[in-house]
């Protein structure tokens, strides 16, 4: 049987028949390509709005936060490795659809939920369902938020953003060099950030690695464009913990944080400094 290609991310992957993708969780299942973790959850928790880390949006406000497993990127100082890398028989997993996870949100609302995370992993390996599970969510009044590398194409990104209230994007490298390193695209995350700023509100993620991205002048040229795309865009500089295959790694100067988002703030308004505390 010919392979048929999935057309979510920037891998654009041609599958054969039973195989899956680069991502590990989306197959070619008799000629079609679906999700094959399509309803199993590896983590769902009541989360503070600002640990997705969105700081301007419904501040105060919880929400139920949801996971799976795969990845379509390779980043060696993952902080979730234990789910985003594994297969879903390595991991414990909860067998639920859309239906019992938005009545799940709704019966949350006493403990103050506002709606739906897709997060932990990569939400978009799971498109399928997180698409099912978000439109449902909108139609019983629930917001919807995603936390993304940005590594999905224009027209399925376009299709899920009118379920969708708000995203962190993280912004990894701003080079297509950096991007290389961690089988990602630059250019295909630019193009995530750009559109999604048209309808939803819109964070963005700089986690500072030391030797990776910690340096001063690609921090600005990032914080640069982003204004150009919207100058109130929130920018969270956050700090690096050795974890999977960056051990060897300290952790990020403190004090470098605070120098690289003053430098972010010659060109956003709102700048915030994560995980020091």
């Amino acid at each position: 049987m010919d392979k048929v290609k999935c057309n979510i991310c920037h891998w654009n992957c041609a599958i054969a028949e039973g195989s899956r993708g680069f991502c590990g969780v989306r197959g070619n299942v008799g000629g079609k390509i679906v999700n094959v973790n399509y309803g199993y959850l590896s983590l769902a928790c009541l989360d503070p709005i600002e640990k997705k880390p969105l700081a301007e949006f419904m501040p105060g406000s919880k929400i139920l936060s949801i996971g799976a497993n795969g990845c379509n990127l390779r980043c060696p100082h993952c902080q979730n490795y234990n789910i985003s890398m594994a297969a879903q028989e390595e991991i414990d997993m909860m067998d639920t659809n859309p239906e019992e996870v938005v009545d799940t949100a709704i019966a949350y609302k006493e403990a103050g939920n506002i709606g739906l995370a897709y997060t932990y992993n990569e939400p978009v390996t799971m498109y399928d369902f997180m698409f099912d599970t978000a439109r449902l969510a909108k139609e019983k009044g629930l917001i919807n938020v995603m936390v993304t590398n940005g590594c999905i194409n224009e027209e399925p990104l376009r299709a899920l953003l009118p379920y969708f209230d708000a995203l962190n994007i993280d912004l990894k490298y701003f080079t297509e060099e950096g991007y290389k390193k961690i089988a990602g695209d630059f250019e295909t995350v630019k193009k995530a950030i750009e559109v999604a700023n048209e309808s939803c509100h819109v964070e963005i993620s700089w986690l500072v690695v030391p030797g990776e991205n910690d340096n001063p002048d690609e921090v600005e040229a990032a914080a640069e464009w982003l204004a150009s795309v919207n100058p109130d865009m929130v920018l969270h500089i956050s700090r690096f913990f050795p974890t999977y295959k960056k051990l060897d790694k300290p952790a990020t100067d403190i004090a470098l944080l605070y120098e690289l988002a003053d430098i972010a703030k010659k060109h956003l308004k709102h700048v915030y400094v994560g995980n020091v505390g």
